[in-house]
């Protein structure tokens, strides 16, 4: 016999029932919607009359942080590096901007999250580095972009979930940043912080008793890999909210949740950070996170993933098919 045994950031059943979805709840009501009408759950427009999918300039102008564009036209685009190739179809940027995880602001509701992202301001910001490091340093937005050279990598992103997206990033290696604030001997780990703004981020409110703020950890040996990526960008663009503007991490080679957005902080450390999957549900997300086909979560097998927009199923490759950067790490 199955037991189900409910985890504490598992919602509650009635939260998913139609009685919970169409009653007076705001937040989740409008997320079951927006859903429904982009046809996320399955039901086609010709079901429905008057839905749709909405055009890509109503979803990039959602997600715009005010300014920006203006602010750092001077950045963009940054010059590709050719070292980096998808091996298959770019996912379209409409697609990517539509469809993303970002539980501070729709918890497991919705994918739509460019929908609640309008309270959110990502200017002013600051990433404060610091912990074991021999000059801690905190830096804008702008001196992000002025203090390191800027280029655009191709990489595969690989979710958890067994969808993927081809995207071009725009940032700079983290070993560059780390080398700077000059980690001490004794530092083996980096811990990283998401932004945790209850007012503008709704999930926070929704659900306080979570482990806010959002964190994640590399080992330093995975942190100064090349591949190890500091995005400020995509699509020759600064990012959009739902892609983790202002500055988000980007790790290859892992599963999509290791790749923390809008960070606040990034911290050396001498023991392994606490992180906020691993911390919920440590059976179903360990530290590590490597993508590894041969590998179940423990409810869905992971030796294959579709593909945002076209749908189309590839199988999955050890370490997302960058192993030949970073297997080395892990003997």
């Amino acid at each position: 016999m199955h037991v189900f045994t409910r985890r504490p950031w598992d919602p509650d059943r009635q939260r998913l029932t139609p009685p919970e979805v169409f009653a007076n709840r705001g937040h989740h009501r409008r997320a079951f919607l927006a859903e429904l009408a982009s046809g996320a759950l399955g039901v086609t427009c010709g079901a429905i009359a008057g839905c749709g999918r909405p055009d890509e300039q109503t979803v990039r102008k959602a997600g715009a942080v005010p300014g920006i564009d203006q602010t750092l036209a001077r950045f963009y685009p940054a010059p590709r590096n050719p070292a980096f190739r998808y091996e298959r179809p770019e996912t379209r940027r409409r697609d990517a901007a539509e469809f993303c995880n970002f539980y501070e602001f729709t918890g497991p509701y919705t994918k739509a999250v460019w929908r609640y992202v309008d309270r959110f301001q990502p200017l002013p910001w600051q990433l404060r580095i610091d912990g074991l490091c021999s000059r801690p340093t905190t830096l804008d937005v702008d001196a992000l972009h002025a203090r390191f050279r800027l280029e655009e990598r191709a990489y595969r992103h690989r979710c958890v979930e067994t969808w993927a997206m081809c995207v071009p990033w725009t940032g700079f290696p983290l070993a560059e940043l780390l080398r700077r604030v000059e980690p001490l001997p004794r530092a083996r780990y980096v811990r990283f912080v998401t932004a945790s703004r209850p007012e503008q981020m709704p999930y926070l409110r929704d659900e306080p008793t979570l482990p806010w703020p959002y964190t994640e950890g590399l080992t330093l040996a995975e942190a100064t890999n090349p591949l190890t990526f500091l995005a400020l960008g995509v699509y020759g663009e600064p990012l959009l909210k739902q892609h983790g503007a202002p500055v988000r991490l980007v790790v290859p080679w892992k599963y999509g949740f290791k790749s923390i957005k809008s960070l606040v902080r990034i911290e050396l450390t001498d023991s392994r950070p606490a992180t906020f999957w691993n911390t919920v549900a440590p059976h179903e997300y360990d530290f590590t996170a490597n993508v590894d086909p041969e590998v179940p979560h423990p409810r869905w097998p992971q030796t294959t993933e579709w593909m945002l927009g076209t749908r189309e199923r590839y199988p999955t490759q050890p370490f997302n098919g960058y192993g030949r950067w970073v297997a080395d790490l892990y003997h």
